[in-house]
C-alpha cells in the first residue's frame, strides 16, 4: 500500500509524517540542482520526471519491504506544473510537456497513482502562523505556495470525482489500516487520461 500525503508548505504534512510514519517514510526531497522550466521546458520535465520515477521506485521498494510506504508529497508530482499554469507561473507548453512525459512512464509503470492520499486543507492565515514558528526552514516560495493552494486543492478534488474512495481530506490520529493488495488502477493509464480530461480550465493561460 502507498499512501500519499499532501498540502502545501507550512500545512503540517511533513511533521505529521515524522511523527506517524518514520519508518515506513519516503521523504520529500528535490535534485541538488532543479531544472529550470524556463530555457528548456521539455528537458526540465524529462528530469523532473526521472526524479519522480525515482520516488515512486523507492516507495514501491519500501512497500515490498514493509507493505506500506508513506510519501511526503505525491512522486507523480505533476499537480505542481498544472497549478503553476493555473496561477499563471508558467506557460502551457510546461504544463503539457511534463504531462506527456509523465503519460509515457505510467505507460511503463514509473510512476502511478497511489492507493490513498491524505490531503491537508488549511487556511492562508493559518499556514502563515505556522511557518513563522517553524524557525527551522527557510521556505523561500512560501508565497507562492499559499497561491497555488486552491489549484492544489481542485487536483485532489478533481482525483476523488474518479477515485472517491482514496481522498481523506485531513491527517488522521492514526496511520490508515494497510490494504494487503494495492490498487488494480494503480498504472491504468486510461484512468489518468480520463482524469486529465476531468481537470478544470485555467482561468489564466499565458
Amino acid at each position: 500500500m502507498i499512501i500519499v500525503v499532501e498540502g502545501i508548505s507550512a500545512a503540517g504534512k511533513t511533521t505529521w509524517c515524522r511523527q506517524r510514519a518514520g519508518e515506513y517514510l519516503i521523504k520529500e526531497s528535490y535534485p541538488e540542482k532543479r531544472p529550470d522550466r524556463q530555457p528548456d521546458p521539455g528537458e526540465a520535465a524529462r528530469l523532473w520526471t526521472e526524479w519522480n520515477a525515482k520516488r515512486w521506485s523507492d516507495a514501491v521498494a519500501m512497500e515490498r519491504g514493509r507493505g506500506l510506504a508513506v510519501c511526503d508529497t505525491d512522486p507523480l508530482k505533476l499537480h505542481f506544473s498544472w497549478a503553476l499554469w493555473q496561477v499563471g507561473e508558467a506557460p502551457e507548453g510546461a504544463w503539457l510537456a511534463q504531462l506527456a512525459f509523465t503519460q509515457e512512464a505510467i505507460r511503463n509503470r514509473r510512476l502511478g497513482f497511489a492507493d490513498r492520499y491524505l490531503f491537508k486543507r488549511i487556511d492562508s492565515q493559518v499556514a502563515q502562523q505556522q511557518r513563522d514558528l517553524d524557525t527551522a526552514r527557510s521556505r523561500p516560495n512560501f508565497g507562492l505556495h499559499l497561491r497555488l493552494h486552491s489549484s492544489l486543492v481542485r487536483w485532489y478534488q478533481t482525483i476523488a470525482k474518479g477515485m472517491p474512495e482514496r481522498l481523506v481530506w485531513e491527517l488522521p490520529q492514526t496511520l490508515p489500516p494497510i490494504e494487503a493488495t494495492a490498487s488494480p488502477y494503480r498504472y491504468d493509464l486510461a484512468l489518468f487520461d480520463t482524469f486529465v480530461g476531468l481537470l478544470p480550465r485555467a482561468e489564466h493561460r499565458p
